[in-house]
Order: C-alpha cells, then sequence, then structure tokens
C-alpha cells in the first residue's frame, strides 16, 4: 500500500482545476480550503473504494467493476451520484468507440491507397 497517508490525497492541481470550474470566477480559493477539499475529495474516492471493494468480495469477484461503484454509492446514500455518472460513463464510452472507429477508418483508407498502388 502507501508509506504516508498525504500519499493518498489526490493532486492539488487536479482538485484546484475542479474547484475553478465549480465556482463562479470572482471567487478565490483560501490555501487552508484548498487543502481541506483536496483531503474531503480524497476521504471520499478512499470511502467510495472501500464500499465497492465490500459489494465485489461480497460476490466474490476480484475485480471491481462500475456496477460495484454503483452499489457502493447506493450504500452510502450517495444515490443522485449514479445517474449523472452513468450519462458520463455513456459519452465516455462513445468516445472511445469513436476514436476507434476514426483509427480504424485511417487503417482502412491506408490499406486502400496501397492496394491502388500495387495495382
Amino acid at each position: 500500500m502507501v508509506e504516508r497517508i498525504e500519499d493518498l490525497n489526490l493532486p492539488n492541481v487536479i482538485v484546484t482545476r475542479l474547484m475553478k470550474k465549480a465556482l463562479p470566477p470572482d471567487i478565490k480559493i483560501s490555501n487552508e480550503s484548498r487543502t481541506a477539499l483536496t483531503r474531503a475529495t480524497s476521504v471520499f474516492v478512499l470511502y467510495l473504494t472501500s464500499a465497492a471493494t465490500y459489494k465485489a468480495e461480497k460476490k466474490k469477484q476480484k475485480t471491481l467493476t462500475v456496477d460495484h461503484v454503483f452499489s457502493a454509492l447506493e450504500e452510502i446514500e450517495f444515490e443522485s451520484f449514479i445517474q449523472p455518472l452513468k450519462n458520463d460513463l455513456e459519452n465516455y464510452r462513445k468516445s472511445v468507440k469513436n476514436k476507434k472507429d476514426k483509427k480504424g477508418d485511417t487503417m482502412d483508407t491506408e490499406e486502400a491507397m496501397e492496394d491502388s498502388i500495387d495495382d
């Protein structure tokens, strides 16, 4: 695992970026609030991971899946997060599929060009 508890914190840069996106542009963030929110987000991620791991172990599964995470969110009473996360997951899957499709189209075009050169 980790040697120090500080190693479990999310990067300050990431948390700060998220905070700035959530706040109006004229609001400043103190260093203390940034530190507090960084620790709080890290604790939340650890708590959710622990709850999801429990769900996986209960089903005798060794791989943590998105279904375990959704079930854990329900268990820790964060049901309101589930639908937005499902929407984000669907968008992510579409994005990955589009990238794969574009990569495949590029390879098909290159193969067609090579075939026409060979003829």
